[in-house]
């Protein structure tokens, strides 16, 4: 199990054919890189997996390859629309994922990439960004002109772009770490690092068109892909509200919602993690949560109930579908407005 959803596996992959298997979505939640946190928000795990279904659906028409089979309701694959229900199971092509061996905080892709053959997911994630907010890693890492901007330094505001910036994060790491791209290529084996970042452009444009329509911004994301026999085909979930950032009318429309509520409700606890990362990468291990002498405590049940209407009043818009019994998202957001 990931920390938000199930992984069943009906038939395993092998060197050279997909296996077949699903999702099934929670209503557990992760900030900060925990895992499970210790309550859920109600049906959280069906906004996702309606969400993560209607834009793979929404790729595939578009020409995007990717491991979506369909979502599963009384045990038959269907496609969204043909649902009766909001669902919480999504139908997949397995492909296979190696060990990755790592002593301290060096992993051995090396192995990774014995074992994977031409069908295997590529351990990288590859983030999109089209704005620059106030407070983003981005400011912190690198400068304008790195990116072809015009301001000598980070102005106080958010930065819209013209072009969208794509990088590379390790995957499977304990702790994802920024890749430059030539080390990012040697962790993509095979798979060509060009070609993942016109796949990851491609499927930035339809998510922002999509959410455009909708009237959200859609600001940053990130998608994981598999390579199969020479094609990348796009996997994991894509757009929804936890692996994209949203916003609706200057509000943030995602899981950031529930991070900065926690900076602001437990910020010993969001001290405590920082600290256990900066000690582990100091240290050269692995496991920084071991490290961590802290733990988050349950959110308030009004907060639990707002984060639920956030997400199926967000996936209702998104979709343009009445997916779910929720109030309009600009109630939605207007008692975000109010935590």
């Amino acid at each position: 199990m990931t920390s938000v959803k199930e992984f069943r596996i009906e038939e395993a992959a092998t060197d050279d054919e997909f296996g077949a298997g699903s999702f099934v979505f929670t209503d557990a939640y992760s900030v900060f890189d925990w895992g499970q946190m210790p309550d859920q928000i109600p049906e959280k795990g069906a906004s996702l997996c309606a969400m993560g279904a209607y834009n793979f659906e929404l790729l595939e028409s578009e020409g995007v390859p990717t491991h979506y089979r369909g979502v599963v309701e009384d045990g038959d694959v269907v496609p969204l629309a043909d649902s009766s229900r909001p669902p919480w199971e999504m139908a997949i092509d397995l492909t296979q994922v190696p060990d990755l061996p790592n002593e301290g905080r060096e992993y051995d892709y090396d192995h990774y990439h014995d074992a994977a053959g031409e069908n295997y997911l590529i351990p990288l994630e590859v983030v999109f960004r089209n704005r620059v907010p106030v407070g983003s890693s981005l400011r912190r890492r690198t400068d304008p002109a790195d990116h072809g901007l015009e301001f000598e330094s980070w102005p106080e505001e958010v930065v819209d772009l013209e072009e969208p910036i794509v990088e590379f994060t390790t995957k499977y790491e304990e702790g994802d770490r920024q890749l430059d791209r030539e080390e990012a290529d040697a962790i993509a084996g095979v798979a060509d690092i060009d070609d993942l970042e016109s796949v990851a452009r491609e499927v930035n444009r339809i998510v922002t068109e999509q959410a455009e329509s909708a009237g959200l911004v859609h600001e940053d994301g990130k998608i994981e892909c598999l390579y199969y026999q020479g094609e990348i085909r796009v996997a994991d979930v894509v757009g929804t509200f936890d692996e994209n950032r949203f916003s609706y009318e200057g509000t943030q429309l995602s899981k950031e919602v529930l991070r900065q509520h926690h900076k602001r409700t437990q910020p010993e606890w969001v001290q405590a993690v920082e600290a256990a990362k900066a000690e582990a990468k100091q240290e050269d291990v692995a496991d920084w949560k071991s490290l961590c002498d802290e733990s988050p405590e349950p959110l308030e049940e009004g907060v639990l109930e707002t984060a639920r209407d956030l997400y199926c009043a967000g996936a209702n818009a998104y979709t343009g579908q009445e997916l779910f019994d929720a109030p309009p998202l600009s109630s939605a957001i207007g008692a975000v407005q109010r935590l």
